[in-house]
């Protein structure tokens, strides 16, 4: 199991997975010409392509978007950072798929309006992926210099190859939690799902 593996031969293994999602392997490739401060492809296209992989599914099954985060606390305008999800419509046009750009450093200015709980400000991309409602969720991969993934995984990668879904209660509410879990479990039924504590609303 991937899971049990030491965590070098996971990061290998975890390259090599993502990289059988051609979709994901472009949206890489062109955002890390864009230049964004601190940027991540993030979310659910990652672990949902190790799910279709491990469950010999087409790796792009059940995938609706691909997530790219950035960090810009230079200005905090929707203008500027409309001006960034534009430019990315050119560089990811062709794509048979949607990218979403947001500049994780406004999150806080209109996250309560949304999901109903207030969001302090983020300090960076990283502090933004440690918040998603599930652990699997926490995951982030840009390309560097030379070619060089820089995984972000604060988690590890155990339940993402091994199908667990596990809540992560400091930020987004049970809610959104429980939603996801049973879309996911439709699209994925092999998923164990944990549940939310019940001390935390």
């Amino acid at each position: 199991m991937i899971g049990r593996l030491p965590l070098d031969e996971q990061l290998d293994a975890l390259r090599a997975v993502l990289s059988r999602n051609s979709v994901l392997t472009q949206v890489l490739e062109r955002a890390a010409t864009m230049g964004l401060p601190g940027w991540y492809l993030t979310a659910g296209c990652l672990f949902q392509t190790v799910w279709n992989v491990v469950t010999d599914r087409p790796p792009t099954e059940g995938i609706k978007d691909y997530d790219v985060f950035y960090f810009d606390a230079g200005d905090l305008s929707w203008e500027a950072e409309d001006a960034v999800i534009r430019a990315g419509r050119e560089v990811f046009a062709g794509l048979p798929a949607e990218v979403e750009i947001r500049n994780e450093a406004r999150v806080h200015l209109w996250y309560e309006r949304k999901f109903g709980v207030p969001c302090p400000p983020y300090a960076s991309s990283e502090a933004a992926i440690d918040c998603f409602a599930a652990t699997t969720c926490c995951l982030g991969v840009r390309l560097e210099t030379g070619g060089r993934w820089r995984v972000y995984a604060p988690h590890g990668l155990s339940d993402v190859f091994g199908l667990v879904l596990r809540p992560n209660p400091v930020l987004a509410p049970r809610s959104v939690y429980e939603a996801k879990a049973v879309r996911w479990r439709e699209q994925w039924p092999e998923l164990t799902v944990l549940e939310w504590p019940m001390d935390r609303p």
